[in-house]
C-alpha cells in the first residue's frame, strides 16, 4: 500500500468518524426499524471480518444458524463478510462513508479507542444486560477496559489472547543457554536475558536469535506495543492529546531494542525473515495461536512475558466486535451480538479465540484453541497472564498517526542514528494531529 493511499484512509476514517458522532449525537441508525426499536419485520444482518478461515466461520454459521431458528420473526439471515486484514478498515470505512455500513464489525485493539470515542459504535450495554443468563458481571475488568466508556460497553473483545515468548530450547541448548524457565523459577526472566540468550543463538547457529510476531520495523505498535510497557513508556498521554516519545523510559526502550539489532545481533535487522515453526530462530514473541502451527520437529516451549525496568507487564492482543451505529438495524444487531458471546456461545468461540470471560479460563476449555500445549503451559502462559493483562496502547486518532510514526522511526533503524532526535522528530509530526491545533 503506498503513502498516498495509507492518507486517504486516514482521511475516510476521520471524516467517517466525525459524521459518526454527529450521527450519534442526533440519534440516527434506527434504519429499518420503527421508534421503539422493533423491526418491520425479519431483516438480514451482515458483520465484517477480517478472517477467512473456515473453522472460524464455522462456529460463526453454527451460532448465528441457531439465533435465526430461535428468532424467526426478527432475522432471516446473519452472514459474516471476510475482509482482507491488511486493507480492513480502508475497506471498512469505505463501506461506511458509502452508506453500506455492516451490522456488526470485527476490529482490532488498536482502534479501539477511535471506534469507541468517535461513535462508531453504539452502546451494547442494554441488550447484553437485557439478555438472560448473559453474566456481565463475568467479563474480566481488565479486558474489557478499552471497549468501554464511561461505565458502558461498546465492544466486546471475544479473542483476548495474552502475549508469551515461545523458546526452540534444541537451538538454545545448541547455544549453551539454560533452560528459561530455570531462568522464571530464579526471578530473572528478563528482556535483558531473553536478549542475551537470542544474541548467542544467532552468533552460534545460522537462526536468528528473537523475532516477534509482526515486523518490528514496519509494525511499531503490533511488533513492540507489547514490551515498551514493561519500560513504564507511554508514547502518548492518557487522553492522547500530547506525544510523549520524547520521554525517557520511550527513549530508553527504543535505544535499547535498536542495540538488540544493530550491535548485540539479537533480533534481524530490517528485511531479514525467519520462521519460527521452520526452526528458523530460537525465541518468538506470539500468542497461543500460533502453537497450532508447530511440530515435533523440535522440542519448544511457551512462556510468560519477561520483566523490564518497570517489572513484568502481561499484554493481551485483542479482536473486538461491535454494533455499527449507522446499521440499518441496531437494536436486532446488539440481540444478536449479546446472543453471539453470551456463555455458552463463548465457550464455542473458545476454540480458537481465549474468551474474557473469567469463568472459560479454564485448562479445560483453553486446551481446545492450542491443543499443543501442556496444561503447565495454558496455566502459566495463559491463564494466569489474562487475569492481570493490559491491552496494547491504542491511540482515538490511530488511523492520523500510525503512518507519520512509522517514517519518522524509519531513519532510527539504521546502524548510527540517534534515538533521542527520533522520537523528538515522531512528536514534531504527531503533536499537530493530536493536540487539535
Amino acid at each position: 500500500m503506498t503513502l498516498s493511499t495509507k492518507r486517504r484512509r486516514a482521511t475516510t476514517l476521520t471524516a467517517v468518524t466525525a459524521a459518526l458522532a454527529l450521527t450519534a449525537a442526533c440519534g440516527g441508525g434506527s434504519g429499518g426499524e420503527d421508534g421503539d426499536g422493533t423491526p418491520d419485520g425479519p431483516v438480514d444482518l451482515r458483520m465484517t471480518v477480517w478472517s477467512a478461515n473456515e473453522g472460524h466461520h464455522e462456529i460463526f454459521d453454527t451460532i448465528a444458524d441457531a439465533y435465526v431458528e430461535e428468532n424467526p420473526d426478527l432475522v432471516s439471515s446473519v452472514s459474516f463478510e471476510a475482509l482482507p486484514i491488511d486493507t480492513y478498515v480502508d475497506a471498512l470505512t469505505t463501506q461506511i462513508a458509502g452508506g453500506q455500513a455492516p451490522d456488526m464489525a470485527w476490529i482490532m485493539e488498536s482502534y479501539a479507542a477511535q471506534f469507541v470515542s468517535s461513535g462508531v459504535f453504539a452502546n451494547l450495554t442494554p441488550a447484553f444486560s437485557e439478555a438472560a443468563g448473559y453474566e456481565l458481571d463475568d467479563l474480566i475488568p481488565g479486558a474489557i477496559e478499552l471497549w468501554s466508556s464511561e461505565g458502558d460497553l461498546y465492544g466486546y473483545p471475544f479473542s483476548n489472547s495474552p502475549f508469551g515468548v515461545y523458546a526452540n530450547l534444541d537451538l538454545l541448548e545448541q547455544a549453551g543457554q539454560d533452560d528459561p524457565r530455570d531462568l522464571i523459577a530464579s526471578g530473572e526472566w528478563t528482556y535483558d536475558a531473553m536478549m542475551a540468550m537470542a544474541a548467542e543463538v544467532s552468533s552460534q547457529t545460522d537462526a536468528a536469535g528473537f523475532i516477534s510476531s509482526g515486523d518490528s520495523y514496519s509494525n511499531w505498535n503490533g511488533a513492540l506495543g507489547h514490551m515498551w510497557l514493561s519500560w513504564g513508556a507511554q508514547p502518548w498521554s492518557e487522553d492522547g492529546t500530547q506525544c510523549q516519545f520524547t520521554d525517557p523510559e520511550v527513549v530508553e526502550f527504543f535505544d535499547w531494542f535498536h542495540t538488540q539489532a544493530f550491535e548485540r545481533g539479537a533480533t534481524p535487522l530490517p528485511g531479514e525473515e525467519f520462521d519460527f515453526a521452520s526452526g528458523q530462530a530460537g525465541l518468538m514473541m506470539s500468542q497461543m495461536s500460533a502453537s497450532t502451527g508447530l511440530g515435533e520437529d523440535f522440542e519448544w516451549d511457551f512462556l510468560p512475558l519477561p520483566s523490564g525496568p518497570a517489572g513484568q507487564v502481561s499484554v493481551v492482543g485483542q479482536g473486538g466486535v461491535g454494533v455499527l451505529s449507522q446499521s440499518e438495524h441496531p437494536e436486532v444487531a446488539a440481540d444478536f451480538l449479546a446472543y453471539f458471546t453470551n456463555p455458552e456461545n463463548s465457550r464455542l468461540l473458545a476454540q480458537y479465540f481465549p474468551p474474557p470471560r473469567t469463568s472459560l479460563l479454564t485448562i479445560d476449555t483453553l486446551a481446545e484453541a492450542a491443543p499443543n500445549l501442556t496444561s503447565e503451559q495454558i496455566q502459566t502462559a495463559v491463564i494466569d497472564q489474562s487475569v492481570t493483562a493490559v491491552t496494547k496502547m491504542g491511540h482515538p486518532q490511530m488511523s492520523e498517526i500510525a503512518d507519520p510514526v512509522r517514517i519518522a522511526l524509519d531513519s532510527l533503524w539504521q546502524p548510527n542514528s540517534d534515538t533521542a532526535s527520533v522520537m523528538s522528530q515522531i512528536c514534531s509530526d504527531i503533536e499537530p494531529i493530536i493536540s487539535g491545533s
